[in-house]
């Protein structure tokens, strides 16, 4: 019976799924895995950046305990973002990032006070005494649309601190205004006025605003490492001069061996704090999704205040300029103390060379004394060898001639004194050249 429709669709797709990389799937969704909120207004919204510094398990335990005391269904054990709806019209989503975590609520509010209604008033108070000393971002969004936008649009400053307004006519149909400043309930502010958005629109207004204010606060972490770092390469700097200087002053082998000591201690330090090297490193990479943010908003002007670039330029540039330089600071001052114990290092090297040949001249001398000495002993040797080899032919001799088998021995003995000195000369030389072979060394002439 052939397969029908469905049973060859089924088939055709595990076909299809084998021929994938286990990751082919995972990658391709991570272009969907955050998705905008759809937002219609007039709405309230409250966003919180959880930020704990070493504690990663916080995050998911403060979306766990959420879900508990609100009776929201449980997220998956690996979920990095997640969202949930309660009664139609309030909404939530949690999103897990690298360092921190962030937590918005969507409420639709009634009437036309802004501010006036928390997009928190549904979550238990339970929730936010777990926040102590985590929440690193607090903001509270209004979106007012329609006509109810008109009071909003013509008196923003009843909201805002007019005195540092900042705003814009963003995404070329809405209104951004803010003070970046924090209020008495612990919030940043901003006022958003929609002239005909779309509730994706809306939604990514929102997040784009929520996520500049979040990756600069993130990124500003940097700048107490840098006043910190800035305080210890002054430090570093101080008892680096004098050291450099003194390099130039010849005070002999002991000084230079404390003086490299003293500057590999500071070369320690100097690793030591690289190890905010990675906060500088997140510093960067967080400045550019605020910039890159700023840039979707696509800003046009409004008569008579700034607009968020241009106030971030003025406020946020300069701090991370500060990060940049601290950090090239640190590598200036760690390349300065590493030249110096180079030379240094090269320096006790060429005395240390000269110590070795000094002393490899006096060996070369002791041997040569030695050698010649060994000679010496060796040709006073052979006389002796041979002297007694000598008397020893003479007694024989003189034997022989007492038995009349030689006629005169003192002849003989004569004759015997060339052949025995070159038998005995043979025979050591002989000797010495197997003791070299056995060594594996050549003794000198």
């Amino acid at each position: 019976m052939a397969p029908d429709g469905a049973e060859l669709a089924v088939a055709l797709g595990d076909r299809q799924a084998s021929l994938d990389h286990p990751l082919r799937a995972e990658l391709a969704n991570e272009l969907h895995a955050r998705p905008f909120l759809r937002i219609a207004g007039p709405a309230a919204v409250a966003h919180y950046a959880i930020y704990a510094d070493g504690d990663t398990a916080v995050h998911g335990e403060l979306l766990g305990a959420l879900c508990r005391l609100t009776g929201l269904p449980a997220p998956a054990s690996d979920a990095t973002h997640y969202t949930a709806r309660w009664n139609g019209d309030r909404q939530f989503k949690w999103e897990r990032h690298t360092e921190f975590s962030t937590f918005t609520f969507v409420a639709s509010r009634g009437g036309n006070d802004c501010f006036s209604e928390h997009a928190t008033a549904h979550v238990p108070s339970a929730w936010f005494d777990a926040l102590e000393n985590k929440r690193f971002v607090a903001i509270r969004i209004e979106l007012v649309p329609g006509d109810a936008a008109e009071p909003a649009r013509q008196h923003p400053g009843a909201w805002i601190d007019r005195a540092s307004m900042v705003g814009s006519r963003v995404l070329g149909g809405a209104q951004v205004f803010s003070d970046w400043t924090i209020q008495p309930d612990g919030f940043l502010r901003f006022l958003v006025i929609d002239n005909g958005l779309r509730q994706v629109q809306s939604g990514r207004l929102l997040q784009r605003l929520c996520e500049i204010e979040t990756y600069r606060m993130m990124a500003l972490l940097a700048l107490p490492a840098a006043r910190e770092l800035g305080m210890e390469l002054d430090a570093l700097q101080r008892s680096l001069s004098p050291l450099v200087r003194s390099m130039d002053e010849p005070h002999g082998r002991d000084h230079d061996a404390a003086l490299l000591a003293r500057l590999t201690h500071l070369a320690a330090r100097i690793e030591s704090l690289a190890d905010a090297g990675s906060r500088f490193s997140a510093a960067r990479a967080y400045e550019g999704l605020v910039l890159a943010r700023i840039q979707e908003l696509r800003e046009e002007r409004l008569e008579g205040m700034p607009t968020i670039a241009e106030f971030l330029e003025r406020r946020f540039g300069p701090a991370m300029a500060m990060c940049r330089t601290a950090w090239l600071r640190h590598e200036q001052v760690a390349a300065r103390v590493a030249r110096a114990v180079d030379l240094l290092r090269t320096r006790v090297s060429v005395a240390q060379e000269e110590d070795t040949t000094r002393l490899l001249a006096g060996m070369n001398r002791t041997a040569r004394s030695q050698l010649r000495l060994q000679h010496a002993v060796e040709g006073l040797s052979v006389a002796a060898i041979s002297y007694y080899v000598l008397s020893l032919s003479g007694a024989a001799l003189r034997s022989l001639h007492a038995a009349h088998y030689v006629a005169d021995a003192d002849i003989v003995e004569g004759l015997l004194i060339v052949p025995v000195i070159l038998a005995v000369l043979f025979v050591m030389r002989r000797r010495r050249q197997a003791g070299e072979t056995a060594t594996g060394q050549t003794v000198p002439e």
